[in-house]
């Protein structure tokens, strides 16, 4: 797993303000197995702060070898992130995602260290991975927008909810792409494109192009749990879509943390070429 340059914790920054959206018992303890809460248009309320619930270490070590978690930065331990912020294939048996020849030499170049992790130079970590790791990500829904704020990189990602039209080209490709949500039924359905091809899919540093197409299936299954599904897809790059899901648990009574990669940053002179 590529790490990041500068420490951070891996929980939101707590306070001293009860949420009042949040059921409490009569003892002001959280009801988070509550029903999920409703907007003012009667769906689903995914406002919040959020954090992916990690896989158990020892499922990591099963998958990635016994020395996960021997070495890591304090905030980013090996507990706290998801095993696809590592490896998007992570379910997936060996060979049964293919890269383009191109794609597959890219993607060795990155793990012989040719190529450095946007994030380890301060760049965005993007679409999923931004909400895989041990910053939390906050969601602020309202009528014909929704925001999903990323801890790690400081700044919003806007989901547009107001109808308009799908576009079938992007003109200016960026690190967060071009979003559209609507819902079916309960679930919110998040469709992206618009993607440059500058990002890195985890911390393999499995690549796509500007093709790359993601779809996010979000359900708040109670108070407490969101339920995402991904599907990235990219025809330049892959044989087949790629799928997991992941559950993120709500951060009580607490908002994220201001972050700001360059600020403070020390490592970049240090890394060997």
């Amino acid at each position: 797993m590529a790490p990041l340059l500068l420490a951070s914790t891996a929980k939101a920054q707590w306070l001293s303000h009860p949420d009042p959206r949040v059921p409490r018992d009569p003892a002001g303890k959280a009801i988070l197995t509550a029903p999920a809460p409703k907007a003012l248009d009667g769906r689903p309320d995914l406002s919040g702060v959020w954090h992916v619930q990690p896989e158990p270490l020892e499922e990591k070590q099963k998958r990635f070898g016994p020395d996960v978690g021997r070495f890591s930065t304090i905030g980013m331990e090996a507990e706290t992130v998801s095993m696809y912020a590592a490896d998007i294939l992570a379910n997936y048996e060996p060979g049964e995602i293919v890269m383009t020849a191109e794609a597959e030499a890219l993607y060795q170049r990155r793990r012989e260290g040719q190529e450095l992790s946007p994030t380890t130079r301060c760049l965005p970590a993007s679409v999923p991975r931004a909400t895989l790791l041990s910053e939390a990500f906050k969601i602020v829904q309202t009528p014909g927008l929704t925001l999903v704020i990323h801890e790690l990189d400081g700044f919003p990602r806007q989901i547009y909810t107001d109808g308009r039209p799908v576009l079938k080209r992007i003109e200016f490709p960026s690190w967060l792409g071009y979003s559209l949500g609507r819902w079916d039924n309960d679930t919110f359905v998040v469709d992206t494109i618009g993607f440059n091809d500058k990002s890195w899919l985890d911390g393999r540093g499995h690549p796509h192009s500007e093709d790359l197409h993601i779809t996010e299936r979000y359900r708040r299954r109670d108070v407490g749990h969101l339920d995402v599904e991904f599907t990235i897809e990219d025809p330049k790059t892959y044989n087949k879509p790629i799928s997991f899901k992941v559950t993120h648990l709500l951060e009580l009574d607490s908002d994220i943390i201001e972050y700001f990669c360059n600020e403070g940053e020390k490592d970049f002179v240090h890394i060997v070429k």
